[in-house]
């Protein structure tokens, strides 16, 4: 399984009634099951909106997607004396390799609209600095 395959969990309070609604659908064979009905219908909603979320990424100049940052690529960033913004729609992830100083040394900030993959010690160092 691919990192876009993944999936992250959430927590969703609903009425009863819309949860017997749901029930029922899946009942009837619409859907295998709760979570196929909420995927559907979160994927319904990201369609209707996807051209403001197309100029929302665009004017925040966001990555859209998966971003990796590796150690190599962080030590190149110290080396040229420069800082990096982590801005995200998706997933961002940053090598257990990276120690939580050379991060705390290259990363700037941290935006990531979706999930944001690091260790515990990285997140730590960056805490203040991940919005």
């Amino acid at each position: 399984m691919t990192e876009a395959e993944k999936t992250e969990k959430i927590t969703l309070n609903l009425s009863l009634i819309d949860l017997g609604q749901i029930d029922l659908l899946v009942q009837e064979g619409f859907y295998a099951n709760r979570t196929d009905f909420l995927r559907a219908a979160a994927r319904a909603q990201i369609a209707v909106h996807a051209d403001a979320l197309r100029r929302t990424v665009e004017r925040k100049t966001m990555v859209l997607g998966l971003e990796s940052y590796t150690r190599q690529q962080l030590e190149d960033l110290r080396a040229a004396g420069r800082h990096l913004q982590i801005r995200v729609l998706g997933l961002a992830t940053i090598a257990d390799d990276v120690t939580p100083e050379l991060a705390r040394e290259t990363i700037e900030s941290v935006e990531v609209l979706g999930a944001f993959r690091a260790s515990s010690a990285v997140k730590a160092a960056l805490h203040d600095r991940i919005r």
